[in-house]
């Protein structure tokens, strides 16, 4: 397998779950920072138990989409702080080794949804949380995104920080598992997204939040782009879990399903595929966790 491999975590909200906090739309994940933030905590530190080298803050779902446009300009400051924090604590807590944490800066306006987005709006909600999470982030992921203009926006809102960003986008699902060429779901091809993110100075390409069978056609294609292109950019993987969805499904109106023939040993199955394509940053999403990550990372040898 190529590289260094580097083991992200998995996904927050099942974990949330698991460990007893609620969950309920339209605040999800954002909840248990309000509700329960020890139980944020603890699965910060299970990730990072079961072999996480990057966790991700608990940000996700504190935007306007989420938790109302009052309540984010009223408390969103402070709960982006929190989760920050609370990533930070259980990174730091980590005696045996350097754990990095990503600070998520998710879309803007909705989770599959590019239609929505609207770039005269987005730089102001992007700085809100650019400032709560710098004091705590190792690096920015620009994460679940569906169109590169939304890679755009994160990387002109990270660029003052100084820190490096990661840019991940969210794949169709019903494309480029056999024989269509992967695509976002703006329905921009992967290719130019690859080639658009060799150009903006991010360190790693990723693709996050689609289903694990669309995921290796999509390393290989930004790898040989990214080839042609002698650039250096790492190339990562974080899939979900999620049940086959309608089409025009969007990613936060219930709780989805999860598939269970996905367990954690199918899972590192795709994840030594993605390795021996080309990927050295491997996790998962929606419905991947703990016991999955510890499985992949044993696989993957770290």
């Amino acid at each position: 397998m190529p590289g260094t491999i580097r083991i992200l975590d998995g996904g927050m909200s099942r974990e949330l779950l698991r460990l007893g906090a609620e969950l309920r739309q339209p605040e999800w994940s954002a909840l248990a920072l309000m509700e329960a933030p020890d139980i944020v905590r603890r699965v910060h530190a299970e990730f990072i138990e079961a072999g996480a080298e990057v966790i991700t803050t608990n940000s996700y779902a504190l935007v306007p989409f989420h938790i109302g446009e009052q309540r984010f300009r009223e408390q969103g400051p402070a709960l982006i702080d929190l989760a920050g924090r609370l990533a930070r604590q259980a990174a730091d807590s980590n005696s045996g080794r350097k754990v990095l944490v990503a600070g998520s800066l998710p879309p803007i306006f909705g989770s599959y949804e590019p239609e929505r987005f609207d770039p005269s709006r987005v730089q102001g909600y992007l700085e809100v949380l650019v400032a709560g999470l710098a004091p705590h982030a190792d690096v920015w992921l620009g994460e679940t995104l569906s169109l590169i203009a939304e890679g755009e926006a994160v990387r002109q809102a990270a660029a003052a920080t100084g820190k490096p960003f990661w840019v991940s986008f969210t794949l169709a699902d019903e494309v480029g598992a056999e024989d269509g060429e992967p695509q976002l779901r703006s329905g921009e091809s992967v290719a130019d997204a690859a080639a658009w993110a060799a150009g903006s100075g991010a360190e790693a390409l990723l693709f996050n939040c689609s289903r694990p069978e669309v995921m290796g056609k999509a390393v290989r294609v930004a790898r040989d782009v990214l080839r042609e292109r002698q650039s250096d950019l790492e190339i990562g993987v974080y899939a979900n879990a999620f049940e086959e969805q309608e089409e025009d499904a969007a990613a936060n109106e219930t709780l989805h399903g999860t598939r269970e023939d996905l367990t954690a040993t199918a899972y590192s199955r795709f994840a030594c595929d993605w390795a021996e394509a080309g990927a050295t940053l491997i996790g998962g999403c929606c419905g991947i966790g703990a016991r999955h990550i510890h499985d992949l990372a044993a696989a993957l040898g770290r």
